[in-house]
């Protein structure tokens, strides 16, 4: 079963978003995501600065079985981006929700995320 923790939002597209709690935001791919994909071997970020609409294709994960494109949540800017990525595309596989987090933004709002639980739902 795949992990979803509860101090994060998600989308339907398994994308995970965290508050930081001073007007900024971490985002990364679900364990779900991930275990989908297989292993990382590449990660196609955006840089600094750049900004994306909402549900834009923004960041692209490729693995061994496929890529995959990140879509924004909100309309956002990107405000750092993970680039240890480059080196080892793999965190995304062995700490999606930590060490593998691809972006960090900032949004007016974000809103119509789903909770944990509604997130874990859509996983049964």
């Amino acid at each position: 079963m795949s992990e979803v923790r509860d101090d994060r939002q998600y989308t339907e597209t398994h994308e995970w978003i965290l508050d930081n709690g001073d007007g900024t935001y971490t985002m990364g791919v679900t364990d779900h995501a991930q275990e989908l994909l297989g292993d990382m071997v590449f990660v196609e970020l955006p840089s600094e600065g750049d900004e994306a609409s909402h549900e834009d294709e923004f960041c692209v994960v490729e693995s061994v079985k496929a890529a995959s494109g990140v879509y924004a949540p909100v309309d956002l800017e990107v405000i750092a981006v993970n680039e240890a990525l480059d080196a080892e595309p793999e965190l995304v596989n062995s700490s999606c929700y930590d060490d593998g987090w691809l972006v960090k933004f900032t949004a007016e709002a974000i809103d119509d995320l789903m909770s944990a639980e509604d997130y874990a739902d859509t996983l049964d």
